[in-house]
């Protein structure tokens, strides 16, 4: 993933309370790829991209929101 969706993934993480530090696979490089680590001490880290990936899919097993109100716009069509 790139800087732009690590943000997005940092920011569910922490709404959805999962563990997980989003950073650059090379701290020298942040336009480089990133990924999800157990710690942000760069020599000690262990990626776990995949686990995160998945405890955030397991919360929402059918693609979706849970079910209960949601929040939106309903936009009428353009000409009424």
């Amino acid at each position: 993933m790139d800087a732009q969706q690590a943000r997005r993934v940092d920011a569910v993480l922490r709404q959805l309370n999962i563990p997980g530090v989003v950073a650059p696979e090379d701290p020298d490089n942040p336009a480089g790829r990133w990924r999800v680590y157990d710690s942000a001490d760069y020599t000690t880290r262990h990626d776990v991209t995949a686990d995160a990936l998945a405890a955030v899919a397991a919360t929402f097993p059918d693609g979706g929101p849970g079910p209960g109100p949601q929040r939106g716009f309903v936009l009428p069509p353009s000409g009424t």
